[in-house]
């Protein structure tokens, strides 16, 4: 039987497998953190557009109730523990957009006739980020923001 020597044990690659799998396996779980944490941004972004646009369309429809454009927002994005929406707007604005009255209290004066004043609806909504971990280079709490305006016939 062939003795063996201390040096020959340094040849064989029994655990190099389970060597490389330790010292890779937490960049790939710092990698699937920043991935997590990437689709949670984008998808509240996405949920803030959404809430914003929905705002929008109901104030097209009910430009004087503002009060139902913040519950159209918030009823869009009910899973946004944060979501804040400011106070809608509306007002008056020439057909070709040359001139703008805000919350109507002055028919805008530049316009070729009054049948070409149609009302526009401005709403802003937003919600504050807080990632899993505070990653280098990056504030810890993002504040993502959407503004949506849209236009209406009627009042």
């Amino acid at each position: 039987m062939k003795r063996r020597n201390r040096f020959d044990l340094l040849g064989e690659e029994c655990g190099a497998s389970l060597v490389e799998l330790a010292l890779i396996f937490p960049l790939f779980v710092l990698i699937l953190l920043g991935a997590v944490d990437f689709a949670r941004a984008y998808y509240l972004a996405t949920e803030i557009a959404g809430a914003a646009q929905a705002a929008a369309i109901y104030g097209s429809e009910n430009p004087n109730d503002t009060a139902g454009m913040t519950v159209a927002a918030q009823d869009d994005a009910p899973n946004v523990p944060n979501l804040s929406v400011q106070t809608p707007t509306y007002g008056c604005e020439c057909a070709d957009g040359s001139s703008y009255s805000a919350s109507c209290a002055v028919t805008p004066t530049s316009c070729p006739n009054s049948l070409n004043v149609i009302y526009r609806v401005n709403i802003s909504v937003s919600a504050t980020y807080t990632p899993i971990l505070p990653w280098p280079g990056m504030n810890y709490n993002m504040k993502f923001t959407s503004n949506a305006s849209m236009r209406s016939a009627g009042s």
